[in-house]
């Protein structure tokens, strides 16, 4: 369970690749952006907002973006497993700005 000798797996890169995402390993996962490392192969929606420093959660909504360019909604209580295939990134929007408003 040592996570300290264990090379860290960039999710993003992962996906583009096409390859795998192995168990047990310190993941590099990008929001809106941003670079965060998480030991944890699973988290929940909730958990990727206050982590890229979103809160309070409940005012954001969590998109998915998978590998050919889909989007998947995230719930707050829903979880994400970085292992799943093709997972390259989140993105965040806020909800108390009114749609299509750039």
């Amino acid at each position: 369970m040592d996570t300290q000798n264990k090379p860290e797996i960039d999710v993003e890169q992962y996906a583009k690749e096409g390859k795998e995402v192995p168990k047990g390993h310190v993941y590099i996962i990008t929001v809106d952006r941003q670079k965060f490392k998480v030991k944890e192969e699973c988290m929940t929606g909730k958990e990727i907002l206050m982590l890229a420093g979103k809160t309070p959660p409940e005012r954001f909504q969590l998109n998915m973006r998978l590998r050919g360019g889909k989007v998947v909604k995230i719930g707050y209580n829903e979880k994400v497993c970085f292992t799943a295939p093709g997972i390259e990134k989140f993105m965040t929007i806020p909800l108390d700005q009114t749609e299509g408003g750039k």
